[in-house]
């Protein structure tokens, strides 16, 4: 039997190839141009967000305009709000910072040294040399300077935000006009804008409760600068999986070297901490949610860590939306509707364990 040379190249997968290229140059563009994508992003689901109360006023006989600028003039005044607070708390932060970094140099110094005393393999000489005091000191201007940069560019994103909920209004009937058949599409679109609307809405109530619990915690523990430590932790419960940590980190250490904290506080803290991200991260979220997210915990860490390196922090907090809209993308076509369902959850899986505990 001769071999065929033409049946290998008819078999051969070129449109995998072209399929990875192409992923490879997209992905490159937007690394590339991230600093242009970043706060066209941030503009679409701040609209997204916002989209719902405007269409509930202009539903009630208030105009377009005024709607949008009712809503917008709350997002202002609240995201004004936040920014005075965590300033006016920075302030006071660094101001006390030197004295708190050697309280932390001494504090550690003191224990590796007990460590050493013990015979445990630790030179608490070098270590204490490693923990330089002005380390925190020279990274605050970088970190002060891109608040300044993100404070810069509040501007821009507002002025798009608002071209965008003025696109979101028309955007049904421009696709209707469109598209021959566009029953199909907005659907989609629907779907798409319902399921980010309601993820967005549940996630920043959820986070608004995170943060006042944890303001809360830290008042009743009397640990400095509770009001920043409630904001930073607002904010950083939009980062699933790893945010609620790097929130407790600041907290808690400042709680370890105060001189009417200690250890016992900082432990209280740190359970208090678990116990508030525990209950309103897996019973309480879940349950608002049901089926909302549809993604598997293996992807949504994945997504944090994609993400993240493409667009940095706002990676970080957009990585849940930004996945969930390339899901519902994946799943609008068959010949992608695969790589959906390898995103969702293992919905057999908790079909069969709700009717192994409903037998039980």
């Amino acid at each position: 039997m001769e071999h065929d040379p033409e049946q290998d190249q008819h078999h051969f997968p070129y449109h995998l190839i072209l399929t990875f290229a192409s992923l490879v140059i997209i992905v490159t563009g937007l690394k590339l141009g991230a600093g242009l994508f970043i706060p066209v992003l941030l503009s679409l689901f701040i609209a997204i967000l916002c989209s719902r109360p405007v269409k509930w006023l202009h539903g009630r006989g208030v105009s377009v305009n005024l709607s949008i600028l009712c809503v917008l003039l709350v997002v202002a005044l609240v995201s004004a709000l936040l920014i005075w607070m965590v300033m006016a708390r920075l302030g006071d932060l660094v101001d006390q910072l030197p004295e708190m970094e050697q309280a932390l140099a001494e504090h550690y110094t003191g224990l590796l040294q007990w460590f050493d005393a013990l015979g445990l393999p630790f030179d608490a000489k070098a270590l204490q040399e490693a923990l330089d005091p002005g380390m925190m000191m020279d990274s605050l201007p970088s970190l002060l300077g891109g608040i300044g940069n993100f404070i810069t560019q509040l501007g821009i994103i507002m002025i798009l935000v608002i071209f965008i909920l003025y696109e979101t209004l028309d955007f049904p009937y421009k696709l209707a006009q469109a598209i021959k058949q566009p029953h199909g599409s907005l659907a989609r679109f629907t779907q798409f804008s319902r399921t980010l609307q309601r993820y967005l809405l549940v996630k920043t109530v959820i986070s608004a409760i995170t943060g006042g619990l944890i303001a809360t915690c830290c008042l009743v523990l009397q640990v400095e600068f509770a009001l920043l430590w409630g904001v930073l932790g607002f904010f950083l419960n939009f980062i699933p999986n790893i945010g609620s940590i790097i929130a407790a980190v600041p907290a808690v250490l400042l709680t370890l070297i105060m001189p009417e904290g200690g250890i016992v506080k900082a432990a209280i803290l740190s359970g208090a901490y678990i116990m508030i991200n525990f209950v309103l991260g897996n019973l309480v979220e879940p349950r608002v949610m049901g089926q909302t997210l549809g993604m598997s915990t293996l992807a949504a860490f994945m997504s944090l860590v994609f993400w993240g390196w493409l667009f940095g922090p706002v990676g970080l907090f957009l990585s849940v939306p930004l996945t969930m809209s390339l899901k519902i993308l994946l799943d609008s076509h068959p010949d992608t509707r695969w790589l959906s369902i390898l995103l969702g959850p293992n919905r057999e899986r908790r079909r069969r364990a709700r009717e192994g505990l409903s037998g039980d």
